[in-house]
């Protein structure tokens, strides 16, 4: 048996590789299966096999990348300092390694979600999360943490379409505080308006979960979801 989990180990690391490898070489360009599995050195099948499909494998792939710079949130300090920083990061990641980036947000796959999108939007969601607790967000954590992700990558990707000499950074800040200022309301709960206070109940509903019975935690949070819109 261990002989036979150290070969599948190589033959995944091998895959990687191989594919990590041809990003590089097609400097953005298409990498076909075929490349892959002839630089590997396995049929396509194995590739399957370990990654489900290319995309799975690509995934993968820019998935190592993007743990260079993808941390989890730590505890204390501003939020909303940290989400202005992970902005930062992520646009700088990008722009440092556009290929791994635009395989990742440039050939998405219709309908198919990104499960490093949603690690990222899980990730800002730690951060958006007690915002709305405190009254501070105008529209749910989860849908912050979604406008968010989705307005960081749009940028990026309009960043490494520029030449390198005529990237405007200071656009990135601009939508970064636009973005925020759009989410945030101006003070804590005290100041805020229906709808937050409503994202705020919302979110401590969540916390309370023996509070109500589910029936009535459900009705109380559609009433809360209408007001918070």
């Amino acid at each position: 048996m261990a002989g036979r989990s150290s070969n599948a180990t190589s033959t995944r690391d091998r895959l990687l590789l191989a594919a990590g490898q041809l990003l590089h070489e097609a400097d953005g360009g298409a990498v076909s299966t075929r490349a892959i599995c002839e630089r590997a050195g396995v049929q396509a099948p194995t590739l399957y096999h370990h990654f489900g499909s290319k995309q799975g494998l690509l995934d993968a792939v820019v998935n190592y990348g993007f743990t260079q710079y993808v941390q989890a949130p730590e505890t204390g300090g501003d939020p909303v300092a940290r989400i202005r920083e992970g902005w930062d990061r992520h646009v700088a990641y990008g722009l440092e390694n556009p290929a791994f980036y635009v395989l990742l947000y440039g050939q998405i796959e219709p309908g198919v979600p990104c499960n490093l999108t949603s690690s990222a939007e899980a990730m800002l969601l730690e951060l958006f999360t007690p915002l709305a607790r405190a009254g501070r967000l105008r529209v749910e954590a989860t849908e912050a943490a979604r406008q968010f992700a989705a307005a960081n990558s749009g940028v990026t990707l309009s960043l490494i379409a520029q030449p390198e000499g005529a990237r405007d950074l200071a656009m990135s800040a601009q939508v970064r505080d636009s973005v925020l200022a759009g989410l945030l309301t101006d003070g804590p709960a005290a100041g805020s308006s229906t709808g937050a206070l409503a994202v705020a109940l919302s979110t401590a509903l969540e916390d309370d979960v023996d509070a109500l019975t589910t029936t009535e935690r459900q009705l109380l949070r559609e009433w809360l979801h209408r007001l918070a819109s």
